[in-house]
């Protein structure tokens, strides 16, 4: 009895048949109605890439009539899309006529770098280079480097090495300098106007009451005659 009720409860409330059937047919209705959906979707982004690729077809044979409008036909001479054996000319040559030709006159721009290279043979600063304008229009074809990365190789600092940055005199031949001029007697003469009105501060050895000892400076050894010998 146990068995045939639960048959029987499974088959009519857990596990319906008809319901499932419902529940499978709608969800093939909701299926074959994306599929429809996706296809016109699909058709329709096909048509506009072609609509796309013509336009751009289109603007390209128009700036290839631009810019061979010289080989319009005149009145003395036929052009090469207006051959005398043909009954009508060339679908070429009548948008030659419709077109009109490109201008070639230059456009003086000014250079980026006029500003920029003003100190540059002091070596204050390095150049800064504005890499939006490069020196041609397009890179090279081959295995070049970018052209405004040359011009930055080509313009920058020098980097001088260490033997030709230091000074060419020694330390201790600045600190000699630098001792004569503290030891000097003579009054400093000016020779510029400027400094006319100055007095000029003498040296504490040579004007004060103990005078700086001449050892170092004019002998560097003692010499005791008395205590000599010989007199010699």
């Amino acid at each position: 009895i146990q068995k045939r009720w639960r048959g029987y409860y499974v088959q009519k409330y857990v596990h319906n048949y008809y319901a499932l059937k419902k529940y499978l047919e709608a969800v093939s209705a909701n299926n074959e109605a994306v599929r429809n959906e996706l296809q016109e979707y699909a058709e329709m982004k096909e048509k506009e890439e072609k609509r796309r690729d013509l336009e751009k077809k289109e603007k390209e044979k128009k700036y290839q009539a631009r810019k061979m409008h010289y080989l319009l036909s005149t009145e003395q001479i036929a052009g090469i899309y207006n051959s005398p054996f043909r009954k009508s000319p060339d679908p070429m040559e009548l948008l030659l006529r419709e077109s009109k030709p490109l201008s070639h006159r230059k456009q003086q721009t000014k250079s980026p770098f006029a500003s920029e290279l003003y100190d540059w043979p002091t070596c204050k600063r390095p150049p800064t280079f504005s890499t939006s304008q490069p020196l041609a229009r397009q890179k090279p074809q081959g295995p070049f480097r970018d052209p405004a990365e040359v011009l930055q190789q080509r313009y920058k600092p020098l980097e001088p090495t260490l033997r030709v940055a230091a000074s060419i005199s020694s330390p201790l031949e600045k600190a000699r300098e630098e001792r004569r001029s503290w030891i000097r007697d003579n009054k400093f003469q000016l020779f510029s106007s400027f400094y006319k009105n100055q007095k000029y501060d003498p040296s504490i050895h040579t004007s004060g009451k103990y005078v700086q000892e001449t050892y170092g400076i004019k002998h560097f050894r003692e010499v005791q005659p008395k205590k000599w010998i010989a007199g010699r």
